[in-house]
Parts: C-alpha cells; sequence; structure tokens
C-alpha cells in the first residue's frame, strides 16, 4: 500500500540550515509502493463471477479482477462502507456500514441503494437464506448481537440473540442454521435463526475470523490470529489445516467453482487458496495497510509507521518492511499515531482508547494504558511523564507513575488535536482540527495558538532550524511554517492526502503523518493510495 522513502544525499557544500529552508523539491518519489484498499474485510462473489471487497477505512466497495489483480471502485464513499458483503438469491447485494451502523442493500446494479437497517454500530457480518430469502446481520465491537432484517425495510430487525461473543463472518448452512464464528470464544459455531439456540461446532481457534460453506457442504474457517486456514468436520468437529497464511486474515468467499479467497487487513491483499493442494497466489496485496502517523529516528534510518492494521518500520535507504506488529496477530490496537520516546515508542489509537508504549531496543511492550478519549498522538517528557492528546475530549493529559495511572489535565480547550510533537526547544506542538498550529509549555499548560488559518492541518515535524513542515489535508499540501512570524510557504501540492473521513470517524479519517530527515528530506504518508513517499530538496 504504501511507497518507500529513499534517503537523498547531497552535497556536502550545502549547509542542513539551507537544506531546511529550501522552497523547492523534486517531485515525491515512493519509498514504499500503494496498494488498493484502506484495509480490506468482507469478500463475496455475486452471480455475475465479480469478486468483490470491501473496506470500511477506504469508505468503498470495490471489484477485483480474479486473474489480474486489478481492483476498480464499485461503490464509493459514503454508502460504499462495508465491512461485509453478501450476495442474496435474486443477485440482490447487501453491505453492512460497521461505524455508520447501517445495512444497505441494492436490488441490481441500476437499482437504488436503500437503508434498511439503522443505529445498530458495529454492523459486522451478513448473509441471505439462498432458499428462503431471509437475511441476516449481526453486531460485533460496538454491539454484540444477532438480527433478521426484512429486505424491504418495511420491517424493523428482528433480534434472535446477543452477548454472544461476537458472531462474525458467518454463512446460512443448508439446514437454515447459522454458521460462524464466535471472536471472543475462540470457537465457530451454528445458531437456529428461528430461536437462538448456539450449538458449538468446532473449538482450538486463536481467534476465528469467518467460516464459508463450499458447493460440497465442507465447511472452511480462517483463524486470523494465527493465519490459518482450516476444513471443518461437522461431524466430529475436528479441523484440518488447509493452508498456512499470514495473522490479520479477515474474511474469505467461494465462488462456485469452490475456489477460496481470502483476505487480509494488514497487507491490503486477497489470496486465492486450492483447497485441495492448499496452494497459495496472490490476487492483489501492499506492503502497507492504513499508514497514517510515522516517526523518524534520530539517524534518520528509520521510519516507524502506525498502520492502523500494523506497526512496521521501513528502512529508508530501501524502502524494506518490517512487521513489528499485525492486527489480531498481536497486542497492536489499530494505531493511528506514533510518538517517539528516549527508549520507548508511543503508539495511540482513537478507535479502541489507547496508549501502547513499546521498547526500542526489544520491541517488547512494557505497558497498555486504556480507557483515553479518542487519543490522537503522545510525546514523553524529559522526566519520563507521557502527554496524550485526546480528540474526544480537547484535552492534553499528562501521565505519571510507574504505571502511568496518575493523570492530569496539562491543558484543555484543544478544538480537535490530531498529531503532535516535542520541539527542539522542548515545547509541545500540535495541528488542531479548526486550523491551528499551535504550542504548549510542557511545565505551565500555557497554551499559544502560533497560525490560525490552516485548512485541515495533519502531520506535522520540525526541521533543522526549527520551522515546521505541516501536511494540510484540505489543499493536499505541505506547508513550511515559521513559528516566530507565522510565515507560510508552500513545499509541495497536489499531493495524495487528504482523503475524506467517512461515516463515524473522526474529521481527520486517517491523519497524514510527516517527518523531516536532518538533510531536508521529507517524509509523508498517503491516505489516498497507502503509499509511503519522500520528498527530497533540490
Amino acid at each position: 500500500m504504501k511507497p518507500p522513502f529513499q534517503a537523498a544525499v547531497l552535497a556536502g557544500l550545502i549547509s542542513l540550515s539551507s537544506i531546511a529552508l529550501a522552497t523547492e523539491y523534486n517531485p515525491p518519489e515512493a519509498l514504499v509502493a500503494p496498494s488498493s484498499f484502506k484495509g480490506v474485510h468482507g469478500l463475496a462473489v455475486d452471480k455475475q463471477g465479480r469478486l468483490l471487497a470491501g473496506s470500511v477505512v477506504g469508505n468503498s466497495i470495490y471489484q477485483v479482477d480474479i486473474d489480474s489483480g486489478e481492483t476498480s471502485t464499485f461503490i464509493g464513499p459514503d454508502q460504499g462502507q462495508a465491512d461485509d458483503i453478501a450476495i442474496g438469491p435474486k443477485g440482490e447485494m447487501a453491505w453492512t456500514g460497521f461505524y455508520a451502523g447501517q445495512l444497505l442493500i441494492r436490488d441490481n446494479d441500476d437499482a437504488p441503494i436503500r437503508v434498511i437497517a439503522t443505529d445498530l454500530p458495529g454492523m459486522n457480518s451478513l448473509d441471505f437464506n439462498d432458499e428462503t430469502g431471509q437475511l441476516y446481520a449481526s453486531q460485533v465491537f460496538l454491539g454484540d448481537a444477532l438480527w433478521e432484517m426484512d429486505p424491504t425495510g418495511k420491517e424493523e430487525p428482528r433480534l434472535i440473540a446477543k452477548d454472544l461473543g461476537g458472531f462474525n463472518g458467518f454463512e446460512v448452512g443448508s439446514d437454515g442454521w447459522l454458521y460462524g464464528p464466535l471472536w471472543f470464544k475462540g470457537e465457530v459455531v451454528r445458531i437456529n435463526p428461528a430461536d437462538g439456540t448456539v450449538e458449538t461446532v468446532a473449538t482450538g481457534f486463536g481467534t476465528p475470523a469467518a467460516a464459508n460453506f463450499d458447493s460440497k457442504g465442507n465447511l472452511y474457517a480462517i483463524d486470523t490470529q494465527n493465519g490459518l486456514l482450516k476444513r471443518i468436520d461437522l461431524s466430529s468437529g475436528e479441523t484440518t489445516n488447509v493452508a498456512q497464511l499470514s495473522s490479520s486474515l479477515d474474511n474469505l468467499a467461494i465462488d462456485s467453482q469452490d475456489r477460496i479467497f481470502v483476505s487480509n487487513m494488514a497487507d491490503n491483499s486477497i489470496q486465492q487458496v486450492d483447497p485441495a493442494t492448499g496452494k497459495i497466489r496472490l490476487i492483489t496485496g501492499g506492503e502497507l495497510a492504513v499508514p497514517a502517523g510515522v516517526a523518524l529516528t534520530e539517524n534518520g534510518k528509520t521510519l516507524y509507521v502506525a498502520d492502523v492494521f500494523a506497526f512496521r518500520k521501513v528502512d529508508t535507504a530501501t524502502g524494506k518492511v518490517t512487521d513489528l506488529r499485525r492486527a489480531h496477530g498481536s497486542d497492536v490496537e489499530y494505531p493511528i499515531s506514533v510518538g517517539l520516546g528516549k527508549e520507548r515508542l508511543l503508539l495511540t489509537s482513537f478507535s479502541t482508547g489507547t496508549l501502547q508504549i513499546i521498547d526500542r531496543n526489544n520491541d517488547s511492550t512494557l505497558q497498555m494504558v486504556h480507557g483515553l478519549k479518542a487519543p490522537s498522538g503522545a510525546v514523553e517528557l524529559n522526566n519520563g511523564d507521557i502527554v496524550v492528546s485526546e480528540m474526544g475530549s480537547g484535552k492534553l493529559l499528562r501521565l505519571s507513575g510507574d504505571k502511568l495511572d496518575q493523570q492530569s489535565v496539562l491543558a484543555e480547550g484543544l478544538q480537535g488535536p490530531v498529531q503532535m510533537i516535542r520541539g527542539r526547544d522542548g515545547s509541545i506542538y500540535l495541528t488542531e482540527v479548526a486550523g491551528f498550529l499551535t504550542r504548549v509549555d510542557p511545565a505551565t499548560g500555557k497554551l499559544e495558538r502560533l497560525v490560525s488559518d490552516l485548512q485541515l492541518p495533519e502531520g506535522l515535524s520540525e526541521t533543522a532550524d526549527g520551522k515546521f513542515v505541516v501536511a494540510e489535508g484540505a489543499t493536499k499540501r505541505l506547508l513550511l511554517i515559521d513559528p516566530t512570524s507565522g510565515e507560510k510557504s508552500v513545499l509541495a501540492s497536489d499531493l495524495p492526502i487528504g482523503f475524506p473521513a467517512g461515516p463515524g470517524m473522526p474529521p481527520t479519517g486517517i491523519p497524514t503523518g510527516v517527518a523531516v530527515a536532518e538533510n531536508g528530506t521529507i517524509y509523508f504518508s498517503s491516505d489516498i493510495d497507502n503509499g509511503l513517499y519522500q520528498l527530497t530538496p533540490k
């Protein structure tokens, strides 16, 4: 998904100061190549044989050419937000808007899209009964319930069961029962939609994510934690490993030819698996998923990337990507930003309210702090305390103590804090959705807005001479800002940034990350094509 950055080496006659002040840059160069989707989730093969893939963050449904891997937008924002997709007996297509809390349906390609259920956050999986046309859908993560839906939208949803344990990625069996995984219980079960009776089919999964039948009645399931595709013997509950894939698997689909397709949210990948041999063929994929915040090491050799469905590092000389964490195969929780401490890395996730602290020396997790209100960034103070920006409250919280369980408000009244860094002068600098570049004194909490007319400012980084490079999402530009005078100049424009936020997302959507090396090279992440780019001074 992301393009690799390549470091630029300039003539030694040019000083670092002059590089930092350079106003002309070469065109963006991909360090890590772009990819399709923005995390890929639900899969379906329709009556016409088209492979369809849903993306929640991408806010779209895509059509994927099985042979070439070429992707195109099938249904775009905002109605295209799809965690799962199902095809009905008459060729109708329904899908779940996870953050929007909606279930949508379209009778055919030329028919209008209809919203048939609302106010059900975490709408996750769905399927039709091909014999009766009945439609079922589940809530997971933001809810935990199973419903029968009226495809016409005239009748209210009927609750079948609740508090199941995350009934994800299910399918209707030939007996009319619903077969699928309980995400939080490590089981595959079947549920009677008439009365909600639950029966265990198979156990022993790390985190089961989806289950589907082939034309012969064989049941297949994926284990996202262990990266496995398994076949389940319905009579005994025994499982057989069909293929070893990577962790972060999301969904699977089986077409009329019994070809199995599996999606992976951390790689933006769709793979085809031969159920007889376990042979794997990559249809499409990338090295990054949804790159957001970035942080550059002091020597400029490594760029850390908060990749939403993974946490990764990139070699700035070669563009090589290394996985440090993958969603659901580790303890990472959808990171949106990464801060660089002296010996620690600070990951924040606004979707789970989490601060994760990682040891820079051995990549082990030191602490997890939960219960924060949509944290958007974190920085380390000289004494080891950590300051977290909360988008949900508009506050900067200071966390102290051995367990970081002592909280105090450093500053408040912020209007949508986006990304945050420590400056060379020791101050805290951050961008705000309302258009501000802001400085905060870490000792007193005094807040000073240095610039007030930015258009959706997101990532920021300081140059060698104390200027700031800011990504302006609404204008697709990188700006150079003098914090003393407020003077701005455009470093680059028409960049692949500024993807609109979808339903249920913060105003910034996925924030563009920015980092500046001592030699003036600028790195930025793309929320348009999932690439990682570098700009080198002319």
